[in-house]
């Protein structure tokens, strides 16, 4: 199909549209559904063609909607910023236009710029993605004014439901039950607080254009909704360029349910099941699924239909999400209505057979919705897994850095990999930390979750922490698998999903030991090819050339520990390891598949072959087990003097930007207070004391930018207790 378009020259002839009939097996995913023709008499006056789109994105979701333009024989134009000169949604575009600096702010936030490219590449369309302008009320209203069509709803539908405090409203008068909340116009800290204690704590402060957790802080206690409101205010400031907010009653440990929804040209809209959203970190979802486990069939149709009451009160078109919050009877309550396609829209595609994209560009033509809502099927379950640059031992802290090596699960019709990077990318400090989407389908939940950790254990990321081993944690919880999940699912059950970290066994330490010594082998081969003198005793790492065997002591680190391991070669290649107290019989051999290396050995009589990858002073080994780090440590005279940075100082956590400093020198302070404000990853995060003390220097002022693990404040040395001395 050379055009997506209501009026196209095909359509206009055939009159026809495809619709979707399942197939009897439920083992096949809905991806295996077939097409069956229908004849439909169609016709419409406000139809056009879109044969180029333009991607006002970038990263995963970017190149999501290139594969279905390509599909659909749509032409697709990439923009991109300096750090994504390289980048795959760039390399996979028909055509790709430079649009600025690597800061949003100059570059995917510019409305100027984007519609100056649609113009030059004569794109007929703009597809906003999600995030950046996606929500942009003002760029909706450019877009048709310039005569280019905006690939999701109305401006006005964006207005209405942008702003908290309006969508209450509509939707209360729609028949949508809302949350009891303050939603006014009076934003003075006083009235906000008033209204936070008649709601009665615990409260939710929202930005009133939020979305994606920005501006969004829970509220215990009367003591800390000063210093809530003012962090709120900011990122909310900085996020969507207006500081107002709202005040809602929380919900103790509630899910978030979330109803995608359709709507057309023609007042026609659908809604195609719920998602579960609940189990979140910093406000963020980190993992979802479709369907809601355990929602009854008459709760899903009562949540549908509130869902499509509340885009149709606004008159939606396209593709949309209205969240709701769950109490633990299945009460629920509207929360917000995002006007966009969602991040986790896979796992809708993956249990009703559609592509919601392909649905957006025929809609966004002129078409009608191409499902009535008894026509639209409920099979099987699927799960999304978001896979992030960051480290969960230590709050989630976004991460920056190359991608070394970056290896996945292979896809088939079950397993999508949504993802924008490629191995050698760079996660840059300037957008959302997100790798990829890991997205899997089965026939039932519990054959789904099973895929989903088998899938989780073939990621393979090196370079950069990840949260791969605690999606693994999470998705083999208990509670998890019984369905069990809530808001609060994370700090509810820290202790089991973020474990101290447990010594490697020794038969890793014996692989990881094999892995050095086989490499160094490959590596005195190599060298003996070289000087032509392969009998030299210079050129061997065995043993075996001299007909004796001999004992050397490596030392590894497993953590902050360091391991000794005594390995003999034995005379037939193989090796004993003696590691404390016990040894072990080892012996394999390293081979090469594509640009990897695995290690097939076996200790003990166990085989098993683990891919290991070593990168500077670390062994990475990855098996069907998980994955595990071994260290090999550096001599104290090689090692870099002051990497931990300066003695009584506190270090950037990442590059970033200083938003706001609250200390000078010669300040007191106690453990835990606030120091700066730090602006990264679109995040804001707090740097606080370690200690007590007395602040002697501040690195930064506010609108600096920090790099990673530079100083960013130093306090006095303390001087020794001479009593204490005496």
């Amino acid at each position: 199909m050379a055009a997506v378009s209501a009026v196209s020259a095909v359509l206009a002839a055939a009159a026809e549209r495809n619709r979707w009939q399942r197939l009897p097996s439920l083992l096949l995913p809905p991806r295996t559904w077939v097409w069956r023709q229908r004849t439909m008499k169609y016709s419409t006056t406000t139809g056009r063609n879109i044969t180029k789109v333009l991607i006002a994105n970038r990263g995963e979701i970017a190149c999501r909607v290139m594969r279905t333009a390509r599909k659909l024989g749509v032409q697709s134009v990439a923009v991109y910023s300096e750090a994504d000169r390289n980048s795959m949604h760039v390399d996979m575009a028909d055509e790709a236009y430079f649009i600025g600096p690597a800061p949003s702010q100059q570059s995917y936030l510019s409305m100027e710029k984007i519609i100056q490219v649609a113009k030059t590449s004569a794109a007929q369309a703009i597809h906003p993605g999600y995030g950046f302008l996606s929500e942009n009320m003002e760029f909706a209203e450019l877009c048709k004014e310039e005569g280019i069509i905006f690939i999701g709803p109305p401006s006005s539908a964006i207005r209405d439901m942008g702003i908290k405090s309006t969508s209450k409203s509509i939707m209360a008068a729609a028949g949508v039950p809302v949350v009891e909340g303050y939603h006014g116009e009076d934003q003075s800290d006083q009235c906000l607080k008033e209204h936070a204690g008649r709601i009665g704590y615990p409260v939710m402060i929202k930005a009133v254009r939020g979305g994606g957790g920005k501006g969004m802080r829970i509220v215990r206690s009367e003591q800390e909704f000063q210093e809530q409101l003012e962090s709120a205010r900011r990122e909310a400031k900085k996020s969507f360029s207006d500081d107002a907010v709202l005040i809602e009653k929380f919900v103790d440990t509630p899910r978030h349910v979330e109803v995608q929804v359709f709507g057309d040209h023609h007042g026609n809209a659908v809604y195609l099941f719920e998602r579960d959203c609940s189990v979140q970190r910093r406000h963020q979802k980190i993992i979802e699924e479709a369907p809601a486990p355990g929602i009854k069939p008459e709760v899903r149709k009562k949540l549908g239909e509130a869902a499509v009451r509340a885009a149709k009160a606004v008159n939606y078109v396209g593709a949309g999400t209205v969240e709701f919050i769950m109490d633990s009877k299945h009460n629920f309550y509207f929360m917000e209505m995002n006007t966009r396609l969602q991040v986790e829209h896979p796992v809708t595609e993956m249990i009703t057979g559609t592509d919601l994209v392909e649905w957006q560009l025929r809609i966004a033509a002129g078409e009608k919705i191409p499902l009535s809502q008894e026509e639209i099927p409920l099979q099987g379950h699927a799960f999304e897994a978001r896979i992030y640059a960051e480290d969960p031992n230590h709050n989630f802290m976004p991460g920056t850095g190359p991608l070394v090596h970056l290896s996945t699960p292979p896809a088939d019709p079950c397993t999508r990999i949504e993802t924008g990077v490629r191995q050698g990318d760079e996660v840059s400090v300037h957008y959302d930390p997100m790798i990829a989407k890991l997205v899997v389908w089965a026939a039932d939940r519990q054959a789904a979750l099973a895929k989903l950790r088998y899938s989780l254990r073939q990621y393979h990321i090196v370079g950069l922490h990840t949260n791969i081993n605690f999606l693994l944690n999470l998705s083999g919880h208990p509670e998890f698998e019984a369905g069990n999940v809530h808001t609060d699912f994370i700090p509810q059950h820290h202790k089991e999903l973020l474990p101290s970290q447990k010594a490697a066994a020794k038969e890793s330490l014996c692989q990881a030991a094999l892995g050095l010594i086989l490499m160094e082998k490959a590596m005195t081969n190599a060298f003996a090819l070289q000087t032509h003198d392969p009998f030299s005793p210079f050129s061997s790492s065995s043993g075996r050339r001299l007909n004796i065997s001999y004992t050397r002591n490596m030392t590894l680190k497993d953590g902050k520990n360091n391991i000794a391991i005594a390995v003999t070669y034995n005379h037939d290649g193989s090796y004993s390891m003696q590691i404390e107290d016990k040894t072990f019989q080892v012996l394999g051999n390293i081979y090469s598949e594509g640009d990897c290396s695995y290690l097939k050995c076996s200790v003990n009589g166990v085989a098993s072959t683990v891919k290991l990858i070593i990168l500077e002073n670390t062994l990475y080994l990855f098996s069907k087990e998980g994955s595990i780090e071994i260290d090999i440590p550096v001599p104290k005279y090689l090692s870099s003097v002051g990497s931990e940075g300066t003695q009584g100082g506190t270090l950037a956590p990442m590059t970033g930007t200083i938003e706001k400093v609250f200390v000078k020198a010669g300040d007191k302070v106690k453990a835990g207070d606030s120091l700066m404000i730090m602006i990264a990853m679109k995040m804001e995060h707090t740097i606080k004391a370690p200690k007590d003390g007395t602040v002697k220097k501040v690195f930064y002022r506010e609108g600096a930018q920090a790099s990673r693990h530079t100083p960013v404040v130093e306090f006095e040395e303390e001087e020794p207790d001479k009593r204490n001395s005496e």
